[in-house]
């Protein structure tokens, strides 16, 4: 139950159905090539991959106000961002939540940034709002807020959308630059659009500049293609050739520029409408089997009255009300050690499940 990567009801790696489709489709184009990509990608996958995140009728798309680039999945997007920061920000703070992705530290430290953590979790396993809210007001002005899109990574707790406008207003105050790590896209609820919703509120409602990164390790299943973007939506189109221009500058030096197949791939099945149904059909199936192995797990686990993680909890029921990949179960170290010792139950030592691990 450590590794994040989805599994099936029999405990199998998944290759979408979409996916093979499109790499038959490829592989019988004679006219295709494998040449080098331009610095900042794949243009049909560039085209794409925003509408993906912002919205096919997204107003910054059409005013050309995004900067995008193909990046080595979601981790280097986060890279490229943090790099790009450090260059025209140099002394800004990154905040990221507490507990957060375990590489969110690495990846900012590595490109010369500062960083910091905020409260985001109560000992109950749901939204600490208020030191959320608190950590981040008290941050100096211009500081980087790192924030998960969905399925917050390992917690699987998300703020409503009530919640998300109160961050967004501490955002506006602080000035910050946001950074939202979108990994779960579609994965978490099943539905593309409803898991953008804050991203979007940010973007169309309140017209802020921010950036965006993107994964399709999770939601198209393309863990070893390594595929994803860095949005970087900005207040005009003159602003935003001119950031597109400087991630090239950051790109060329650290790889010259991305991976091909990874990118056909999600092209090819974004650009054709079967396709495109083909993925969303199969990312509800995804989402549903893991949100049924959470119900599943808490009923047995109330079923064998197996005591709760410690006096703090009432019930099991937090799983079941977490979101994503990911249930945050409140286990302790030793109560791990002694899965893994006494019953061979693998995962992190901060009790992370990975629910696409569970099966029947």
């Amino acid at each position: 139950l450590g590794i994040g990567a989805y599994r099936d009801e029999h405990g199998n790696p998944l290759v979408l159905k979409c996916v093979r489709e499109a790499e038959r489709k490829i592989a019988g184009d004679d006219k295709l090539t494998k040449e080098y990509l331009p610095v900042q990608g794949l243009q049909d996958f560039l085209t794409v991959t925003s509408q993906v995140v912002l919205g096919k009728n997204s107003s910054a798309i059409k005013e050309g106000r995004v900067a995008v680039c193909q990046s080595l999945s979601g981790t280097g997007a986060l890279r490229i961002a943090g790099e790009f920061i450090a260059l025209y920000n140099p002394g800004a703070v990154v905040y990221c939540s507490d507990p957060t992705w375990g590489n969110h530290h690495t990846i900012f430290q590595k490109s010369g940034l500062k960083t910091k953590k905020y409260r985001y979790l109560t000992p109950t396993m749901g939204l600490d709002i208020a030191g959320m809210l608190a950590d981040l007001s008290a941050a100096p002005k211009g500081s980087v807020f790192v924030l998960h899109t969905v399925a917050h990574n390992p917690t699987g707790v998300d703020p409503t959308q009530a919640e998300w406008k109160k961050v967004a207003e501490v955002c506006a105050a602080r000035s910050a630059i946001i950074v939202f790590d979108t990994a779960y896209q579609g994965y978490a609820t099943g539905n593309l659009d409803a898991d953008a919703w804050a991203v979007r509120h940010f973007v169309d409602d309140l017209d802020m500049e921010l950036m965006v990164t993107q994964s399709y390790s999770k939601n198209f299943g393309l863990y070893g293609e390594r595929i994803g973007a860095l949005n970087v939506v900005t207040r005009d189109k003159s602003t935003a050739d001119k950031v597109q221009s400087q991630l090239k500058g950051i790109v060329r030096p650290m790889y010259s520029n991305p991976q091909l197949h990874g990118a056909r791939l999600v092209s090819t099945v974004l650009k054709d409408p079967r396709l495109t149904a083909m993925w969303e059909v199969e990312l509800k199936e995804m989402s549903d089997r893991i949100t049924s192995m959470r119900q599943a797990l808490v009923d047995e686990l109330t079923a064998i009255k197996c005591p709760f993680p410690s006096n703090k909890f009432s019930s099991w029921n937090h799983i079941v009300s977490q979101i994503g990949m990911f249930a945050y179960t409140g286990m302790s170290e030793k109560h791990v050690g002694h899965l893994t010792s006494k019953h061979h139950v693998y995962c992190t030592f901060n009790g992370r499940f990975s629910m696409a691990g569970v099966n029947p």
